[in-house]
């Protein structure tokens, strides 16, 4: 479903300090210590050779190109006498060569040859450095990468179920896939190039200041009319970026629910609805976008402009003192410091173009490690306690002490419910739909918490032992048990990862799983289809009965077990549950008799209160709440098993 505007222009506003998610990231490159720092000494490197390349070309230019052109024409008017002040004038700054006027014209360009070949072997110099920093910070990104998406799939294992009753399943993926893809696009490429142009920047900009102060002023005129652009677009790209990675969230969310619902989709003809409403979440993500994609690409052609303003103010103001022979308040003006000065701002200009195109990826980035690093600080609403400890061997007895539990603030859903069920006695809990009976068992392995009372088990109360051990001695079957796109064997191997190829075989055969499990194609070894699509739905139930049985739980909860079961199969079934019922506390929530009438309890709920208990003929004759519930719900179950053959000539299976 998508989310209402106001909700999106509210996420994508708030604020968030750009400074704690870098260091967030951080936190996760500094892991990789060492191979940042050869990237950084890669980076410095380079540059350096970036950044004399420039200075190189202007003593070409100075050293060779003029004296050489000023000694000619000077021994063709009168040799000797032209040209020499001008000659001794640029040898200082000839750190390459020493300059005489007296040199022949080979002289100058065996000397132009050998700078040429020292500039093109600095560019391949740069060039190599330049792919080592990129294959050495695409290791550490791609491993930085791999820590996230590891600590944000355990962070979902960590979270209580009630958050994943208030966030759609198709979001919190987005998080692990769209978000992680948006960091992966700029943690490699984009950063170091990032990196290495912010330092070429200020590295070309010291270097200029050196040279002539006044000059270099006047090629960073235009530097802060860039940042300000670049300042304002980014500001902008950021919030857009946060929005569109809201709405792709939106619509991994409306296609997985799609996804599991196309079998209702098509039974109840609403395609042609579905497929609108995954319209406009898509709209939404393409018009998000598209503003993005607006700012980060209005900001490149702005900077290109403003680029070659800076380029036209270097040559005009150097050519304007050259041609008039003075010097720039102090600063000898030469073609060669002419020509160094715009292949500096030529250099200038690449990285910021550069640094303005990658900082659209670096946005998202951003964007992404904002709701990644949002999701990671989701507290559990249930935690272990601080001095929790493990939970010792369970013997069964279970206590309910005045216990009140709630969903919402003040809209409680059980009220004042007390209960003790004795080692090795069967509960089962019955009422209409909504009065209870999943919250309360939910509360024996934590899954919520009481709000009021208490929940203990064997004298100990359920909050003081870690969750782990807790429910690792608590087996459960639920009316839709999940089944794993993994082999039969596996699937019931789930619960207990050390069990044996025969205990998976025994448990199978006690839950009478065996017989249709040995007509699959591979037998145990056949893998099932998503959520064991290819099983009709009581065998899935077979399944998840047998996974409970080799899991050999001290208590035992069956959540609407029998409920997706025919009759037939169920009553097959009926002795293999007795058996593994036997010698454990099991708390049974069931719509159909036989799974009630042999408990040694039977409780009745009604708006989140126990409103009668006893056995299932007691409360029959005592003509209340349970024996309306009966005639309603359960008499059926009695007229139709008088009918039913014996269990034992009865095939397994649907």
């Amino acid at each position: 479903m998508m989310r209402p505007d106001w909700m999106l222009q509210q996420e994508s506003r708030k604020a968030t300090d750009v400074r704690v998610t870098f260091g967030r990231f951080w936190s996760y490159f500094r892991r990789h210590l060492t191979v940042l720092l050869v990237v950084a000494v890669l980076i410095v490197t380079s540059t350096y050779l970036q950044v004399r390349i420039p200075d190189l070309l202007g003593q070409a230019v100075d050293c060779y190109l003029t004296p050489a052109t000023v000694s000619a024409l000077s021994r063709q008017a009168a040799p000797g006498i032209s040209g020499t002040a001008q000659v001794q004038a640029s040898d200082s700054n000839c750190w390459y060569t020493t300059v005489n006027p007296h040199d022949t014209t080979a002289h100058y360009i065996t000397g132009l040859g050998g700078l040429v070949l020292l500039i093109v072997g600095m560019f391949a110099g740069s060039a190599v450095l330049t792919g080592l920093q990129f294959y050495l910070m695409t290791y550490a990104g791609q491993s930085v990468l791999r820590a996230l998406r590891v600590d944000v799939f355990k962070h979902i294992h960590r979270l209580s179920l009630g958050y994943f009753t208030r966030h759609e399943a198709g979001d919190v993926m987005s998080r692990i896939t769209n978000d992680a893809d948006a960091i992966a696009q700029a943690i490699s490429f984009p950063l170091v190039n990032v990196a290495s142009g912010s330092l070429l920047i200020v590295w070309i900009a010291l270097t200029m200041l050196t040279k002539s102060p006044v000059y270099a002023l006047v090629a960073l005129a235009v530097a802060p009319l860039m940042y300000l652009a670049t300042s304002w677009f980014s500001g902008q790209a950021r919030k857009a970026f946060r929005q569109v990675r809201t709405t792709v969230g939106d619509v991994n969310a409306n296609l997985q629910e799609n996804l599991s619902a196309v079998r209702e989709a098509q039974a109840f003809n609403r395609e042609g609805q579905n497929i609108q409403m995954f319209s406009e979440s898509n709209a939404a993500s393409r018009d998000a976008s598209i503003r993005a994609v607006a700012y980060t690409s209005a900001l490149s052609p702005t900077l290109e402009a403003l680029g070659y303003v800076s380029i036209a103010l270097v040559a005009g103001v150097g050519g304007l003192f050259l041609l008039r022979g003075h010097p720039l308040l102090g600063s000898t003006m030469s073609l060669g410091l002419i020509v160094t000065f715009i292949a500096y701002t030529q250099r200038l200009n690449q990285p910021i173009s550069q640094i303005a195109v990658m900082w659209a990826n670096v946005q998202s980035a951003i964007a992404g490690g904002e709701r990644i690093f949002g999701f990671l600080d989701e507290v559990p609403d249930l935690q272990d306690a601080t001095d929790a400890r493990d939970m010792p061997e369970i013997q069964g007895r279970v206590v309910f002490d005045h216990v009140g539990a709630e969903y919402e603030l003040g809209q409680p859903v059980l009220r004042d419910v007390g209960l003790v069920a004795e080692r090795g006695q069967t509960v089962a809990i019955v009422g209409p739909t909504g009065a209870g009976k999943t919250t309360m068992v939910n509360l024996i392995p934590r899954f919520y918490d009481v709000t009021a009372g208490s929940v203990t088990i064997d004298g100990i109360d359920v909050r003081r032992v870690t969750a782990r051990s807790l429910r690792r001695q608590i087996g459960i079957v639920l009316q839709d048990s999940f089944l794993f796109s993994d082999t039969v064997m596996n699937n019931i191997r789930y619960g207990r990862l050390d069990a044996t190829d025969d205990e998976v075989v025994a448990a199978a055969r006690l839950a009478r799983a065996d017989t249709f499990i040995e007509r699959l194609p591979d037998g145990y070894a056949t893998v099932l289809g998503e959520r064991g699509s290819g099983l009709s739905l009581g065998q899935r139930q077979l399944l998840a009965i047998a996974r409970a049985a080799l899991a050999d739980p001290r208590i035992l909860i069956l959540d609407e077990a029998t409920s997706s079961v025919d009759t037939r199969t169920e009553r097959l079934i009926q002795a293999a549950l007795e058996e593994l019922l036997h010698g454990r506390t099991s708390f049974v929530i069931a719509h159909r008799l036989s799974t009630i009438r042999h408990a040694d309890q039977v409780l009745a709920l009604a708006d989140g209160q126990i409103v009668e208990r006893g056995t299932h003929e007691e409360l029959l004759a005592a003509g209340g709440f349970y024996h309306d519930l009966y005639m309603s719900q359960f008499r059926r179950d009695v007229d139709f098993s008088a009918e039913m053959p014996d269990a034992s000539a009865v095939p397994v299976g649907e």
